[in-house]
């Protein structure tokens, strides 16, 4: 998928393909940057000491809610267009462009947390276990990796990649696939949750959603591990 022509409409094609649900495109985003964040003081402590990477940042939509959680953030993307929106929107963040394919340019166990958001769908599938390997590869094994992804067993899920532009033709994991490719990379599994079960605000509302994290009707989930330890 060539994303660099949607750097101007990314943000239009969004809400068209979500606008049924009732809420627009920065609940959801604001969403996941809070759980990201509740995530991190769980598993690491102070997110304000961690250094995180978003991998496949888009045009660093997730990070601008993301502003003073980490001590450092830095993104990267295989669109050029992308990483010029995430640099123009955040500009106390960091942002590097890779090439299709490249292994991530930094040295092992550079990040305390490595994350994606809504992007290993776009991967191809044979080239799945690399992406998550790299994501394993540059964070200490102290820290964490966590991918969320879209759930495949909402319905509303289905037609909102279906009606989205930039999904076109891509292919859903369920999380017990996710799973699965973070155990053949050896993170130890820490957490797993569905989330998005309402398209409101709310603090009511998101006690019952975490009631509601192991019930696969939450329109996107989040799995979460450590990655193996440094050989001797």
């Amino acid at each position: 998928m060539d994303f660099d022509r949607y750097r101007d409409s990314y943000q239009d094609e969004l809400e068209e393909a979500i606008a049924f649900g009732g809420a627009d495109a920065g609940f959801y985003t604001e969403a996941k940057a809070t759980q990201l964040v509740d995530l991190a003081n769980r598993a690491l402590g102070d997110a304000s000491r961690v250094r995180a990477l978003d991998a496949g940042c888009g045009p660093g939509e997730t990070d601008s809610y993301l502003d003073g959680a980490f001590a450092e953030l830095t993104g990267v993307d295989t669109s050029g267009e992308m990483i010029k929106a995430a640099s123009e929107r955040n500009p106390w963040a960091s942002y590097r462009q890779l090439s299709e394919g490249e292994p991530l340019p930094f040295e092992d166990g550079s990040f305390d947390l490595t994350f994606a958001i809504c992007v290993l769908h776009h991967v191809e599938p044979p080239d799945r276990a690399a992406f998550v390997a790299e994501l394993s590869r540059v964070t200490t094994p102290q820290g964490i990796v966590a991918i969320f992804e879209h759930n495949p067993a909402n319905p509303g899920t289905r037609k909102v990649v279906r009606d989205c532009a930039f999904d076109e033709g891509v292919e859903l994991l369920p999380m017990r696939e996710t799973l699965s490719l973070l155990a053949d990379g050896g993170i130890r599994p820490a957490e797993r949750r569905f989330i998005l079960v309402f398209p409101w605000r709310g603090r009511v509302l998101r006690g019952i959603e975490r009631g509601l994290a192991r019930v696969p009707i939450g329109a996107q989930y989040y799995v979460a591990g450590s990655p193996p330890p440094a050989p001797l």
